[in-house]
């Protein structure tokens, strides 16, 4: 596949995000060459009157100077050191960064300022940056998600295929845990009829637990417009017995339930007593108590 690479500077770093975990985004690159064929990026693309189909991925857009309009804006007096979320709409550890390096700038700069900071990303070049991590993980709260939905080597190459494969993930992640930084396994999306087996989805928490993963959270697929059409279609080309049943769950919702997996997921990790066993547990240090008179 070709790649364009657009070196454009941004005016903003941060962009204000509003119905998730977290109030703050930052997205050093546009576009993700993963391509996984249930990425909730494709529906923001339509939205945007860009193509959320096959060719979403061929061109991406590099912020170049985001790390100093970062340092910027993290310096404003109004900033409030709210967390910062690394990657949400795009792999913050995708192959450009192996060139640019804006990730490792960027958490350079969050780790100065203090602010905390969440990364997830499916790309093992982060323990690149084992350095940095450690460093702002001294000065900051900083946690990483590595998504790793299966293990399965077949649902993996036909949803994912851009991404490096599942157990180099669970290296890096035993990488970075061992350096004493908090690392956690995302599995989402879970995928209706195929990864939602009970025991492909002990296979990763297995996994995870073996690679010292300090916890570990589940959800569902959700399918918006653009990146409903994108995966239905590449449903009907590697499951088409599915595709009923897909058409059926998300006939008139993009989102499932998912109640019961997180349940399932919650109990596999007790289960394999998956929590933070970190023998290094780097942390910023504790904020100085403020002291009152009494008058």
């Amino acid at each position: 596949m070709s790649v364009e690479y657009r070196e454009e500077p941004c005016r903003s770093a941060l962009n204000r995000v509003q119905g998730m975990g977290f109030k703050w985004s930052l997205n050093p690159y546009m576009g993700c060459v993963h391509r996984c064929t249930f990425c909730y990026v494709r529906a923001f693309e339509l939205r945007a009157d860009r193509p959320p189909d096959d060719r979403y991925g061929t061109s991406i857009r590099v912020k170049t100077n985001i790390a100093d309009v970062l340092r910027k804006e993290l310096a404003r007096p109004s900033w409030q050191r709210e967390p910062i979320a690394l990657g949400a709409a795009t792999d913050p550890y995708q192959p450009a960064e192996g060139r640019y390096k804006l990730s490792r700038a960027c958490i350079e700069v969050v780790g100065r300022s203090g602010s905390p900071l969440r990364i997830i990303t499916r790309g093992p070049m982060i323990v690149r940056d084992i350095d940095v991590l450690v460093e702002a993980s001294q000065r900051a709260d900083i946690s990483i998600t590595f998504s790793i939905p299966t293990l399965d080597v077949d649902i993996w190459r036909k949803t994912e295929p851009g991404t490096a494969p599942p157990q180099q993930r669970l290296r890096a992640l035993k990488e970075l845990v061992d350096a004493g930084v908090h690392v956690g396994v995302g599995m989402a999306p879970i995928l209706p009829g195929l990864s939602d087996k009970p025991e492909l989805m002990e296979d990763v928490v297995r996994a995870a637990r073996a690679a010292g993963a300090t916890g570990v959270w589940a959800n569902l697929l959700y399918l918006k417009p653009g990146t409903k059409e994108h995966y239905l279609r590449a449903l009907e080309r590697d499951w088409p017995e599915l595709l009923p049943e897909y058409e059926r769950l998300y006939a008139r919702k993009a989102y499932l339930d998912a109640t019961e997996v997180r349940a399932e997921v919650r109990a596999l990790a007790n289960k394999h007593g998956i929590r933070d066993r970190r023998r290094v547990k780097l942390r910023p240090p504790a904020e100085p108590e403020q002291l009152t008179l009494a008058v």
